[in-house]
């Protein structure tokens, strides 16, 4: 279920939709694609309808419980797809094997998919959403069943498809990934939006700065305090101190260094950090009220 859900989503950009099971994801990807009616509302992707064939034919989707023709070589499901996609013979003879190259099957294609392994599955399903050269590809899990060399692949697929002006609606319970590859993110619960926007907008501008030091003399926290807000002290650090400082501005960091020096303590690490997506997911989902109401049909989307 969703309820008045509204999302933007550039051209050329990457676009995380993180929330927790049963938040409404699955539904609204359903729902973009054509596959579900909403039962109030407006929905526009790529400035029309998904009923509309002409839509349809710009978008791609991997979904993430893939059942696919495991009677079929890779191939065969390949040109099955790109027959549905409108693709002539002689553009599916040249764009095959190149995306199967570019998904890593290069050279498999004339096996079945009932010998391929769930990695090599979800490679030929990620070869048939870009297959057609879409502006809007949904990708739902899509590194759920790959190594970690499979999943550096679909990153830089997906960097390849942004340096393309696609759009990739990505959604994926990996956040350390959705971190190194999206431009922005929304976090929904309940088939609402939370919040949204950049690391940066969604942190307020914060920066996390991590230090060790050897000791905490006197003053040196109520100093820390005055230049952002300490988080949290750990004094079990085998004979270190750990403070987890979070600063307004990057700028602020020098001077973390010189409050420090001044105290008379030893610095040995003032390390800034990327704010942690992980830790933003838990505190928004966790604290975020329930709906007063019951869930409505989404309202809008444009992409």
């Amino acid at each position: 279920m969703v309820d008045g859900l509204s999302l933007t989503v550039g051209e050329g950009e990457v676009f995380g939709f993180l929330g927790p099971n049963g938040a409404g994801k699955s539904t609204t990807v359903k729902m973009l694609l054509g596959l579900v009616l909403p039962s109030g509302g407006e929905l526009r992707v790529l400035g029309g309808s998904p009923a509309d064939p002409d839509v349809r034919a710009r978008l791609g989707f991997l979904p993430e419980q893939f059942r696919f023709q495991t009677w079929m070589t890779g191939e065969e499901f390949l040109n099955f797809h790109g027959r549905l996609a409108g693709l002539s013979a002689a553009e599916r003879r040249t764009r095959i094997p190149q995306v199967l190259e570019t998904v890593g099957l290069g050279g498999r294609g004339r096996e079945t998919l009932s010998g391929y392994s769930k990695g090599m599955l979800q490679r030929v399903g990620l070869a048939g959403a870009i297959l057609a050269r879409p502006r809007l590809v949904f990708l739902d899990e899509p590194t759920s069943a790959l190594d970690p060399i499979g999943r550096v692949e679909v990153r830089e697929i997906i960097e390849s498809l942004r340096g393309q002006g696609v759009a990739v609606f990505l959604n994926s319970h990996l956040l350390s990934e959705v971190e190194q590859v999206c431009d922005r993110v929304a976090f929904v619960k309940q088939g609402r939006v939370l919040r949204g926007g950049t690391m940066r907008e969604l942190m307020g501008g914060v920066v996390p700065v991590d230090l060790r030091l050897d000791r905490l003399p006197d003053g040196l926290q109520e100093r820390l305090a005055r230049l952002g807000e300490v988080r949290h002290i750990d004094t079990a650090l085998h004979s270190r101190v750990g403070i987890e400082l979070w600063l307004d501005r990057e700028d602020g960091v020098p001077a973390v260094a010189d409050a420090i020096h001044a105290s008379g303590a030893r610095l040995y690490a003032l390390t800034p950090r990327r704010p942690d997506l992980e830790t933003m997911f838990l505190e928004l989902i966790e604290d975020a009220p329930r709906p007063p109401e019951p869930a409505r049909a989404q309202e809008a989307h444009r992409a």
